[in-house]
C-alpha cells in the first residue's frame, strides 16, 4: 500500500534534484559554475576552491551565504551567474505532472535557489502552473535550508500548517527541521533507500511513483 498522506493539504517540494532526477546532471552544470566563481573570487586552485564551497554548503546551507559572510560577495550577482546554464538536459515528465496534479490542496516549492532560477526551471519542466507559490532565496532574505529561520519565514509567508504539510527533499539534512516542526518528511532520490535518519518518515528513489501510490484526502463531493 502507498503512504498514508490523507492528512495532508499542503504539498511542499524542493526544486533541484527533487522535481527532476539527479542522474541527468543538470545540477552539475551549476556546480561547475560555482567552482569557477570561487576560483575567480578567491584565487584558490580548483580543488581548494571546491572544498571551500562544500564547507560553506555544510556550514551555512548554501555557498551564497558563505560568500556573503566571509568574502562580502554580491549574492544576487553570484546567483545570476551560477544559475545561467543551459536547460537542455531537463525534460518535462508527463507522469510527474499528472502525479502532482492529482494531489488535493496547495502545492508550493521551497528552494535555496533564486526566484529566476526557480521560474525558468519550473516553466521548462511544464510544472509552473501547478504551484501556488515559490519560496526562494530572496524571499528568505538569503537564509537557506536547513536553517530553522528559513522554515519560519516560509510558514509566515504562506500560512503553512506543519501538521498538514508534506515536504519532499533530496537532502536529508533539510528534512530535520521540517520534522521538528511536525511536517511529514519524504526523502527523494537514489540515496533515500540507505538513509537511516529517524526524522525521515518516507523514502523513495523517484517521485512520481510514490505520489501515484500515496493515499490522499478524498475531494469533498
Amino acid at each position: 500500500m502507498g503512504a498514508d498522506l490523507t492528512h495532508i493539504d499542503t504539498w511542499l517540494f524542493d526544486l533541484d534534484d527533487t522535481l527532476y532526477p539527479p542522474e541527468i546532471g543538470y545540477l552539475r552544470l551549476i556546480e561547475a559554475k560555482i567552482r569557477a566563481y570561487f576560483i575567480r573570487l578567491t584565487g584558490l586552485p580548483s580543488d581548494e576552491a571546491w572544498a571551500l564551497q562544500k564547507r560553506y554548503l555544510d556550514q551555512h546551507g548554501t555557498a551564497t551565504a558563505g560568500l556573503v559572510l566571509h568574502h562580502g560577495a554580491d549574492p544576487h550577482a553570484f546567483m545570476a551567474d551560477v544559475h545561467d546554464v543551459p536547460l537542455d538536459s531537463l525534460s518535462p515528465d508527463p507522469s510527474l505532472r499528472a502525479a502532482i496534479a492529482r494531489l488535493p490542496g496547495r502545492k508550493l516549492v521551497f528552494t535555496n535557489g533564486s526566484a529566476w532560477h526557480a521560474e525558468r526551471v519550473l516553466k521548462h519542466l511544464n510544472l509552473a502552473d501547478l504551484f501556488e507559490g515559490v519560496f526562494h532565496a530572496e524571499a528568505a532574505d538569503l537564509i537557506a535550508k536547513p536553517d530553522p529561520r528559513a522554515f519560519a519565514a516560509l510558514i509566515r509567508a504562506h500560512a503553512v500548517v506543519p501538521a498538514t504539510t508534506a515536504f519532499f527533499e533530496d537532502r536529508a539534512v533539510n528534512l530535520a527541521p521540517a520534522a521538528l516542526l511536525g511536517m511529514t518528511t519524504i526523502l527523494v532520490g537514489p540515496q533515500a533507500a540507505s538513509s537511516t535518519d529517524a526524522f525521515v518518515q518516507h523514502r523513495t528513489p523517484t517521485l512520481a511513483p510514490f505520489l501515484d501510490a500515496a493515499r490522499v484526502k478524498e475531494p469533498v463531493p
